[in-house]
């Protein structure tokens, strides 16, 4: 005897639940990690940028605006269809990178900007305290200041922006996947399950389930984590810390 199939079984009669659970470490991580990348590009560039000022935050943020005018999703459809050729995927298996390592770092790479917006305005708001002033009195130089001192002291407004980028990522992993552009089997997403639920459903039948339950997964955890990151607003808001 055993628990029968809770989710149902998909075309090749393996279990639904099960696939769910699988997908979910690729769904997670690509959105854990693209997060991470994002957060060590735009935290570095937009300290930088705020501290440094001038014509050299002028000309950074110009190439972030440039950057912002490029439609994204046609670069990492172009990305994505060069890597997965079978010579570059030669290419890379030499040097032991696969195709969804680089699918991790893509997407990190194109979430950084708004990233970096943000922690040059508060960068730009905290680099005339006297903290700062004390820094550059004992001569602490430019690097030290903003690593040392401003970077931590953004942290807050970082880690609530972070939680609201991991869903954002994840949404957009489960996208390409659902086109067919994402992960690829044996690799196995919410998106790709999605993909998968969709393609069976014919006039035949209609297997609601295959697309129901994943769609159900990743709307959960995309509420749970935007949920998770209004809570931590409030938590670090120091104007809400008297309610």
């Amino acid at each position: 005897w055993c628990i029968p199939s809770i989710c149902g079984r998909d075309e090749l009669g393996r279990d639904v639940l099960a696939r769910i659970f699988w997908g979910a470490r690729v769904s997670l991580i690509v959105g854990t990690l693209a997060a991470l990348v994002s957060l060590f590009i735009g935290v570095s560039y937009g300290a930088t940028s705020g501290y440094v000022g001038g014509w050299i935050d002028a000309a950074m943020m110009r190439l972030v605006d440039i950057l912002y005018s490029i439609p994204f999703i046609f670069v990492v459809i172009f990305l994505i269809t060069i890597l997965s050729s079978s010579g570059v995927k030669d290419e890379m298996a030499k040097y032991g990178i696969n195709q969804i390592a680089i699918f991790y770092v893509v997407i990190g790479a194109i979430y950084w900007l708004t990233m970096a917006r943000v922690v040059r305005g508060q960068v730009i708001s905290l680099k005339h305290e006297q903290f700062i002033d004390a820094a550059r009195t004992i001569g602490a130089n430019t690097s030290r200041i903003v690593f040392r001192h401003l970077i931590p002291n953004v942290m807050g407004i970082v880690i609530v922006y972070l939680t609201l980028t991991i869903p954002s990522v994840m949404l957009f992993e489960a996208f390409l996947s659902y086109l067919g552009l994402g992960v690829q089997p044996p690799d196995v997403s919410w998106g790709l399950l999605m993909n998968e639920g969709i393609r069976v459903i014919t006039p035949v039948g209609i297997f609601w389930w295959l697309v129901l339950f994943p769609g159900l997964a990743l709307a959960m955890t995309l509420f749970a984590l935007n949920f998770l990151g209004d809570g931590l607003r409030d938590a670090l808001d120091p104007k809400m810390k008297n309610r």
